[in-house]
C-alpha cells in the first residue's frame, strides 16, 4: 500500500487530497492543528496533531512516522495575511506567513528525506503562481514573499538531491474556490486537486524541481 503524508488537512486542498488518495487505497496520514479541525476527513485516515508555527515540533515530526517508507509528501498547509506592510502588525503577520509557508515545509522536507528516499518517492509542496517575480498583480506582500522563498528553497533542495532518489515539484493550484480563494474562484477544489495529483504521478526524476500549474504547464519563476 502507497503512503502519502498530507499537511494542513483539516478543509480546503489538503482535506480534497486527502479524500482522493483515501478512495483510491493510499495510506493516508494528515496533519491538522487541533482534533476539531479532523472532523471531516475520512474514516481510516491516521490523524497527527502538528501547528507549523511550532519548529521543535516540526524537527521532531518524522519520528513519530516510525521509519515507514513514504511515497509521497504532499506540504499543503498554507496561511495568506498582510496585504501590505505598512505596520509592526504586518510585519509581524509576514514573519507569521513566512514561517508557516515557506520555513514549516522545507524544515519538514528535510527530516522526511530518509523516509522518502527509502520509498524512491516524490515531495510536492503548495505554492503559488503570486510568488512567481514574473506574476504582473500587486499586493498580497506577505504571503507572495513567503511562496517565491519557498519556491527558491525547494529548488535548492531538488538540486542539492539530485543524485538522491527523491523528486521535487512546487505546484500551482489554480484560482481554487476555498476559504482562501473565495466562493467566487472559477476552479472547484477537486478539479485542481485530481489535476495535481495526474502531475505528481507523471513527475521524471529529471525534472525535479520544476515549478508547474494543475496542468502540468510551467510556471515562470
Amino acid at each position: 500500500m502507497k503512503r502519502v503524508l498530507v499537511t494542513g488537512a483539516g478543509r480546503g486542498i489538503g482535506l480534497e487530497f486527502a479524500r482522493q488518495y483515501a478512495a483510491e487505497g493510499w495510506e493516508v496520514i494528515a496533519t491538522v492543528r487541533d482534533r476539531e479541525a479532523a472532523s471531516a476527513l475520512p474514516a481510516g485516515v491516521r490523524v497527527e496533531l502538528l501547528d507549523m508555527r511550532d519548529l521543535g515540533g516540526l524537527a521532531a515530526f518524522p519520528e513519530r512516522l516510525g521509519g515507514e517508507p513514504l511515497d509521497l509528501f504532499v506540504a499543503n498547509a498554507g496561511l495568506s495575511k498582510a496585504k501590505w506592510i505598512r505596520t509592526a502588525g504586518d510585519a509581524e503577520d509576514w514573519q507569521e506567513v513566512h514561517a508557516v509557508n515557506a520555513v514549516a515545509p522545507t524544515l519538514l522536507a528535510e527530516g522526511l528525506l530518509p523516509l522518502v528516499e527509502a520509498a524512491g518517492g516524490r515531495m510536492a509542496a503548495l505554492s503559488s503562481q503570486m510568488g512567481s517575480i514574473a506574476d504582473s498583480s500587486g499586493g498580497y506582500v506577505a504571503y507572495r514573499a513567503s511562496k517565491a522563498a519557498l519556491n527558491a528553497a525547494w529548488r535548492a533542495l531538488a538540486l542539492g538531491w539530485r543524485d538522491r532518489p527523491v523528486t521535487l515539484l512546487l505546484l500551482h493550484p489554480g484560482w481554487v474556490q476555498t476559504d482562501m480563494g473565495g466562493p467566487g474562484a472559477p476552479l472547484p477544489v477537486a478539479e485542481s486537486v485530481a489535476g495535481m495529483r495526474r502531475v505528481i504521478a507523471g513527475l521524471r526524476r529529471r525534472a525535479s524541481g520544476a515549478f508547474v500549474d494543475y496542468r502540468g504547464a510551467p510556471v515562470a519563476w
